[in-house]
Formats: structure tokens, sequence, C-alpha cells
């Protein structure tokens, strides 16, 4: 199993709370708080682009 790399969003600017993804394989996303770096959610790429696209058109916050 490889280390993953963690990229952090670039919404968070400097700031140390953020969200951070890592792609293992091509197969498996992983996602994380960098505050909690032991608790990560695994996913696949098109369900974190149905989420992403979900979130950007504001549906989450109705």
């Amino acid at each position: 199993m490889s280390i993953p790399n963690w990229q952090k969003s670039s919404y968070s600017g400097n700031a140390s709370n953020c969200v951070e993804v890592a792609a293992p394989s091509g197969e498996a996303v992983l996602i994380r708080e960098s505050e909690e770096p032991l608790v990560q959610v695994a996913t696949n790429p098109a369900a974190l682009m149905r989420f992403i696209r979900f979130v950007r058109t504001g549906a989450a916050g109705k």
C-alpha cells in the first residue's frame, strides 16, 4: 500500500483547519480533515465529483 500524497484545498489558504484529498490509486479518493488526520473517508472519483457538483449548486444548503 502506498503512502497517500495529501493535497490541501485551495480554499483553505494558510489555515491549519482544512480539507485534504489524496488519490493513492485511480480507483479511490481519500478525504480527511487536517485537524483529524487519522479519520479518513474513502470514495471513488465519480462519487466525489457528484458531491462537489451538489455543493457548488447550493443544493446542500437548502
